[in-house]
């Protein structure tokens, strides 16, 4: 099941109709489009940044060291020999 803002907030059907219809008489029906484009937008950008910061902790190893930094640095130090 995808989360959704009535999923967090735990909106009902006439919860999300009460606060369809104040959006509505307080933007007016000709702003809705522009409105709901706007907030398709600002979740879109923001899925983009979260599967960002995903990609991020995903590649970086302890400390925020990339793994192959790790091995590149291991295979410089003079052996112990």
């Amino acid at each position: 099941m995808p989360i959704t803002i009535a999923s967090i907030l735990n909106l009902m059907g006439p919860d999300m109709m009460v606060i369809l219809l104040i959006v509505l008489l307080l933007f007016g029906a000709k702003k809705l489009p522009e409105l709901a484009r706007g907030m398709g937008q600002a979740v879109k950008e923001f899925g983009a940044a979260r599967d960002a910061v995903d990609r991020g902790l995903s590649q970086s190893g302890p400390n925020g060291v990339a793994p192959s930094k790790l091995l590149d640095a291991k295979s410089e130090l003079p052996s112990a020999r």
